[in-house]
């Protein structure tokens, strides 16, 4: 368990990367990740768009949010990822939503995204999950068909600086045993 928390007390959203290229293998490491990634009843409802060339790049950064501070890292990162689900499949059976919340597509997501970033982390790369964005404007870039949402960019690479970890809150701050 040691290994896993190192990683997760180790893992910072990086902005500022060098120019080092990420490898394929370390590429396919972090895709392993994903695929590996629980899901709600293995629907496994992810797709990921793996966005090299800087043209595309470059118009996912003009979907950017006004005051995004990940805006550079879009076309700066080495390696960008952008994380995508299939809808009404996650929290589905037989075509109909199963829970209150409806659609889980988000939920896998989050998770999936979670798995890419201790996978960075455990290659020695940085990553950032990205929201602040026109998610219709960047779909329309990556050319994502219908049924499907893009949720998230990625930035990856070699970190750039050692960002310190924010105050995280002390476990007795939001445990609560048995009842509320």
């Amino acid at each position: 368990m040691s290994g896993l928390m190192e990683h997760l007390k180790n893992r910072r959203s990086v902005r500022k990367f060098e120019d080092t290229p990420v490898s394929q293998e370390q590429l396919d490491q972090i895709l392993e990740a994903v695929r590996w990634s629980p899901s709600w009843a293995n629907t496994q409802c992810w797709e990921i768009v793996v966005v090299k060339d800087p043209e595309q790049r470059q118009k996912l950064q003009e979907t950017m949010g006004k005051g995004n501070p990940s805006t550079k890292a879009i076309v700066t990162a080495p390696l960008l990822l952008a994380v995508c689900g299939k809808l009404e499949s996650s929290g589905y059976y037989k075509e109909k939503v199963t829970t209150k919340f409806g659609d889980w597509f988000m939920f896998d997501l989050g998770i999936a995204t979670q798995s890419i970033s201790l996978a960075c982390e455990a290659l020695g790369l940085g990553s950032v999950v990205v929201g602040l964005f026109d998610q219709q404007k960047a779909a329309e870039v990556v050319k994502l068909p219908q049924g499907y949402e893009l949720v998230t960019l990625m930035p990856i690479g070699v970190p750039a600086q050692d960002p310190k970890p924010p105050k995280r809150r002390e476990i007795a701050e939001f445990i609560h045993t048995d009842v509320f």
